[in-house]
């Protein structure tokens, strides 16, 4: 039996804990979080204990892994602190917000054997998946455009906005990794950023965009598209388009179910497409984390590293020197 100590336990970190229970492997024994009546309410929920300070819940000789889904500023803290108590850690992206914090870890870490995992879960969707893989055996020939839109159903709140570090680094984080992910051993050079404030006025208030666009070229020349919104008043809109030589795949938005309606007012009818994010995701998070388990299990090499969290965290920023200078921005992941 594993034991799973969990630091945060907001909105995320509840979803994690029930995923964390649920494995029959597993057991969620500690949980912190700054915000007592939130740790104690996943506590009441799974029988947890839940400990005054994360080191308590680190430090404790009885875990085996942490999982962090704390407040992005904290990640790199408490990656640290628990790769030198020697845990197993999965860690919700972003990996952080700033690249000098993520690459100095990098350096204290750098002879850790324990298995790091960054949270990018659309790695684990399975018709995002799918998508790579067909890529990967070369099924639609060679790529030539990758086309993401991922676009959520409503603005987030004002509190959300302040701590989130920025619409690129927050919310677009998971289309450049899923990018890189499809494109594997080629690696992104390019990128070119757009962004607006066209739908909420918390966003003009914090300084932050909630409509953007990105174009990226990789180094064999794949054209890569990236489309993103705070609001689609229809659901949360997740599609990925992979446009090859000898053919093109689409991973569509997914609905609670197949239903189909035909009526004199309407030829095609179907059931709105999912509006939350873990609600689209659920499958994906259990999978990640069933993933995680078997890493640590087998001694694997995660599927999604430290390395992967601070490469998407470089695009970001590289982003945002585009947004900001106007310029096509050459991508550098030394």
């Amino acid at each position: 039996m594993l034991n799973f100590a969990l630091i945060g336990a907001g909105r995320i970190g509840k979803m994690h804990a029930r995923i964390i229970n649920a494995h029959p492997a597993c057991n969620l024994k500690f949980v912190y979080d700054v915000n007592k009546e939130f740790s104690s309410q996943v506590s009441k929920e799974t029988g947890a204990q839940s400990v005054n300070s994360p080191e308590e819940a680190i430090n404790a000789s009885e875990i085996n892994a942490v999982f962090i889904a704390s407040a992005t500023p904290t990640h790199i803290k408490f990656i640290t602190m628990s790769v030198k108590a020697n845990k197993a850690v999965f860690c919700e992206k972003p990996i952080d917000l700033d690249i000098n914090r993520v690459n100095q870890c990098m350096k204290e870490i750098k002879d850790t054997i324990v298995p790091i995992q960054i949270g990018f879960n659309r790695r684990f969707d399975n018709s995002h998946a799918k998508i790579q893989q067909a890529r990967a055996n070369g099924e639609i020939g060679n790529l030539e455009m990758l086309i993401i839109t991922s676009r959520d159903p409503e603005p987030p709140g004002m509190e959300y906005l302040k701590a989130a570090g920025g619409f690129f680094r927050d919310t677009t984080i998971h289309d450049f990794d899923l990018s890189r992910f499809i494109l594997g051993n080629d690696p992104i050079i390019q990128i070119s950023a757009f962004g607006e404030q066209l739908i909420s006025n918390e966003v003009k208030e914090v300084g932050d965009h909630d409509t953007a666009m990105f174009i990226m070229r990789s180094k064999a020349g794949v054209l890569i598209h990236i489309n993103n919104s705070r609001r689609a008043v229809y659901g949360y809109d997740q599609r990925v388009e992979a446009f090859g030589s000898n053919g093109m795949m689409i991973s569509n938005n997914q609905s609670p179910t197949s239903i189909e309606k035909f009526t004199k007012s309407a030829t095609r009818s179907n059931d709105p497409i999912h509006f939350f994010f873990i609600e689209r995701y659920e499958q994906a998070y259990t999978d990640q984390f069933n993933d995680f388990v078997n890493t640590i299990v087998n001694n694997l090499k995660p599927k999604v590293t430290f390395e992967d969290g601070r490469n998407a965290l470089i695009l970001a920023n590289a982003a945002y020197v585009s947004y900001e200078t106007g310029k096509v921005v050459n991508v550098n992941f030394d």
